[in-house]
């Protein structure tokens, strides 16, 4: 089937950049054509593409009210009457308002035009530097009456206003939906009874397969009240900062009482004013940032400091004679802002009781928390703060072996018996995926059978991995709370913080997942089946567990009469929203939290917190959370599609894709873990994405690149400095031995995705040009370097064992890696051997334990920890591994190891 002229533009992670562009097009064309300043070029072909584009263009700005299908109409009308003049105008008027939003991200300012601020001054505004957004009213009225409910809103309006916001009208239910999907900036709908189901204009093929799987399908057959609830869900479903109101004619006592939780308020149609009011502070009670605001009040407020911290209000500094530069590299603001007080409207990070505590209010309702927490010192400490406060000397945990190094510690000193569960590996590309459920599922079934469930304490994860592989959170935690319906999850989201603003990412989120368990374990029917299920899992007259494999093979369903939800989610909030380095957050979704861990957790935030803790950091914190809310849609799938962009940049062009490969889904994934198939789904459009984020049990996020690079023959490690950071300035965290990962954030614009192309395509013809001055036996060793680069190497080593004496039994796996630590802190205990003896041992069959954490970067994980025995696959990882940095090995005296306890200290040397 042929595609229409706006399929391609009804794919919502594209389409802000396919709008602008078109607008752009137009003012291009209209300069080209008859009656501007070059009547030569007209040609039917440009007038032809132009009336397409402009065919686009009033399909989208259906949803939106600025500059809205109106503006469009009148563009076409000018244009057919041959005003190019006229046309060039009201296209500027558009074009300029793009323009000032992309000089205001990069911190510029441009100079106003009166001329064409007054062109349209309800179109833009341009002049008013207020922060300005869209209501939706979804409601199928008559063109007259639109106008008349645009202009009542119009009329509320006050110069003391904080914020301007322009009213748009959709009929139907999927109109609003589409517009949700398509314009981020809506933050409000206004729901009236009036409006129908289907969608005005047709939409396109994706976003048509995506309202046939997320609307019920007999939704026309709703009651009107039916209706309006449910368009209410979903539209809190896509995005849930929106504010909703409900405006009706009928009696609006009776329908309160049932619908308040959707909505903000409910109105009579003559409620203009109190409706105003209500949009306003709505959208106001977002952008409140509490403890920001305090920091800049202080930073203005005449002081004279008599307590620690010299260099607060920059008293230190800008009287020197020495250090003056400080000052005016950093500015005056930042010293100002310092200071060790508490009071005055600045709060105790420690005991917070005004502004800090408001601000950690509005941070967990932004990300679906019970409770937020700030945490000034990285995630690494807030892992720490969260395994300390749920876990007891003895308590087993089970964990990723390649989560990250923060956990391996905190578990140490927690005293935790530390059951290691391994990741798939992806041998070919040096690093791992995720731990499938089966496997997750299959160590809980071991514990039970050696009559140690009781002691399982916690489930510790990476969602989502470095290299962007994330899990079905709901599924993994509703599987394990069937095996053990009080289990802990702790969801380690350092990489993640950003997929709460997104409708498909966040139901990956550990907030949204636990949230949807608690909501399906009061619904009857998952009640019933849920006692269905048990039925067939159990020996009804015993009441004993059937055998282990039903358990496997069966997609379990907790008892929701005693499952808790004991949910914790670390997020480097630095990493991938907007934050100073190392502020990060802890959120919770405990049910538990107040009779079983408020306590212990307020002692290990108190353990791990500063007492001087960085106020610059926790305001970012603050003020990050503010722009997440108000634009974190808009920035999230902006930063999903330029990804995208590059990926099929580097699958066509014909330089690129000679030496580099975008890894696919199909690449990360193993089929056993999908139930989709396509390679790239967000490419296919949000409804595959949609589809493959409902389903499989692993995913791939589409912000994330690994570049494979084995045929350039250059290792990732040399690629990385070498020809990314010292030749052109690109900075990349991470690469394996024939990888290089490419991460696109919230702050990534399309002229450096432009520029990260172009070096590509520089360094592809270097590579070109340095293979062609390659005499024979040259091009031989090159060829041999390729050919190992693009080889699998010894598979990635499995976790092998904790030694016996740091062990419990023999049935499970956990070791006690706290006493192997300590036990270093002996004398005599410790001894080092090079790789070539501890091999030797190893094939003699002797049990070598390490005595320390050996982690190779990269990859990265820990391959050995304290109290875990050496295995030759081990150790034929680390001989081929090539890579310049190995934390825990001396090169000059090899691996630490533990002594026999049996033998002298002259005997072990």
């Amino acid at each position: 089937m042929a595609k229409s002229d706006t399929d391609e533009y009804a794919t919502p992670s594209s389409v802000w950049r396919l709008r602008t562009d078109a607008w752009e097009y137009l003012g291009y064309a209209a300069k080209a054509l008859p009656g501007t300043s070059d009547p030569g070029n007209s040609e039917r072909g440009l007038l032809a593409e132009v009336m397409r584009q402009l065919r686009v263009l009033e399909a989208v700005e259906t949803y939106w009210a600025v500059p809205g299908k109106a503006h469009v109409l009148e563009l076409r009308a000018l244009i057919q009457e041959g005003d190019f003049v006229s046309a060039l105008k009201l296209i500027e008027t558009v074009t300029r308002g793009f323009t000032r939003f992309r000089h205001e991200l990069e911190g510029k300012t441009i100079s106003s035009d009166p001329q064409i601020e007054a062109a349209e001054p309800g179109a833009l505004a341009i002049a008013d530097r207020r922060p300005r957004f869209e209501v939706l009213v979804v409601d199928d009225v008559s063109a007259t009456v639109r106008e008349e409910l645009i202009a009542e809103m119009d009329s509320q309006r006050r110069e003391s206003d904080r914020f301007i916001y322009q009213i748009n009208v959709v009929p139907s239910l999927e109109d609003a939906l589409i517009a949700v999907l398509l314009n981020p900036t809506i933050q409000a709908c206004i729901l009236r009874p009036g409006f129908t189901v289907t969608a005005r204009h047709t939409p396109g093929e994706d976003l048509r397969k995506f309202l046939d799987g997320f609307i019920s399908p007999d939704i026309s057959t709703y009651a009107p009240k039916a209706r309006i609830l449910a368009l209410a869900d979903k539209l809190k479903e896509l995005r849930p900062e929106l504010d909703l109101y409900l405006v009706a004619d009928v009696s609006i006592e009776e329908l309160a009482g049932s619908i308040n939780r959707r909505f903000v308020r409910l109105f009579r149609r003559e409620e203009s004013m109190e409706l105003h009011l209500s949009l306003v502070k709505g959208v106001e009670d977002r952008f409140r940032t509490p403890f920001f605001d305090a920091v800049q009040q202080h930073s203005r407020r005449p002081a004279a400091v008599f307590h620690a911290l010299p260099i607060s209000r920059g008293g230190s500094v800008v009287n020197s004679r020495w250090i003056k530069d400080m000052g005016e590299f950093y500015g005056l603001n930042l010293l100002h802002a310092e200071t060790s007080a508490t009071s005055g409207g600045l709060d105790s990070l420690l005991d917070p009781r005004s502004t800090i505590r408001d601000a950690q209010v509005l941070a967990a309702r932004a990300f679906g928390a019970r409770r937020s927490y700030f945490v000034t010192n990285g995630t690494s400490t807030a892992n720490k703060i969260v395994h300390q406060s749920i876990l007891a000397p003895g308590d087993v945990v089970i964990a990723d072996r390649n989560c990250h190094k923060s956990h391996h510690y905190a578990l140490m000193l927690a005293g935790a018996q530390v059951a290691y569960v391994d990741a798939y590996p992806l041998d070919e590309f040096s690093f791992y995926g995720a731990v499938p459920l089966k496997t997750l599922k299959g160590m809980l079934l071991d514990y039970r059978r050696a009559g140690r469930l009781d002691e399982v304490k916690m489930i510790t994860l990476t969602n989502c991995t470095f290299d962007g592989v994330v899990y079905d959170v709901q599924r993994v935690m509703e599987e394990c709370l069937a095996i053990k319906p009080d289990l802990v999850f702790l969801w380690d989201e350092a990489w993640f913080a950003f997929a709460t603003f997104h409708p498909i990412y966040r139901r990956r989120t550990a907030m949204s997942a636990a949230a949807t368990l608690e909501e399906n374990f009061q619904d009857p029917a998952y009640i019933a089946r849920a006692e269905a299920q048990r039925a067939t899992l159990f020996d009804q007259s015993t009441g004993e567990p059937l055998d282990d494999e039903l358990w496997l093979s069966t997609r379990l369903l907790p008892d929701p009469k005693v499952a808790r939800l004991r949910v914790y989610a670390t997020q480097s909030t630095h990493k991938t929203l907007t934050a100073l380095r190392q502020g990060s957050m802890i959120h919770v979704y405990d049910q538990d939290f107040s009779s079983q861990n408020q306590e212990t957790f307020s002692a290990a935030y108190m353990t791990h917190t500063s007492t001087s803790p960085n106020y610059q950091i926790l305001a970012s914190l603050d003020i990050g959370r503010r722009q997440a809310v108000l634009e974190g849609y808009e920035l999230v799938q902006r930063q999903a599609y330029l990804a995208q962009s590059v990926a099929q940049a580097v699958a066509r062009h014909p330089l690129l894709k000679k030496y580099f490969r975008v890894l696919t889904t199909h690449d990360l994934i193993p089929a056993e873990y999908r139930e989709t198939t396509r390679p790239m789904p967000l490419r296919d459009g949000i409804a595959a994405m949609d589809e493959a984020w409902r389903t499989d049990e692993f995913v791939v996020d589409p912000s994330r690149l690994t570049l494979h690079i084995g045929r350039t023959g250059v290792d990732g490690d040399t690629f990385k400095h070498k020809y990314l950071m010292d030749l052109h300035g690109i900075q990349v965290n991470k690469t394996s031995r024939n990888t290089v990962l490419f991460m696109t954030n919230i702050g990534t614009s399309r002229s450096a995705v432009a520029y990260l192309l172009d070096v590509l395509v520089k360094l592809a013809e270097h590579f070109d040009a340095q293979q062609a001055d390659l005499g024979p036996s040259a091009l031989k060793a090159r060829a041999r370097t390729v050919a190992a680069l693009s080889s699998t190497p010894p598979p990635l080593p499995d976790f092998s064992r904790f030694a016996d004496r740091f062990r419990r039994g023999g049935d499970t796996i956990d070791g006690d890696l706290r006493t192997a630590y300590f036990t270093t802190y002996k004398d005599g205990t410790c001894s080092y051997l090079m790789p070539k003896e501890i091999t030797e041992r190893v094939l003699t069959g002797e049990e070598v334990v390490s005595a320390g954490f050996v982690t190779p970067y990269p990859p990265g994980f820990p391959v050995l920890v304290p109290g875990q025995v050496f295995t030759k696959e081990i150790l034929s990882f680390m001989d081929v591994l090539d890579t310049r940095e190995i934390h825990g090995f001396d090169p000059e005296l090899g691996y630490r190891i533990l002594n026999d306890p049996e033998q002298s200290p002259d005997e072990a040397h």
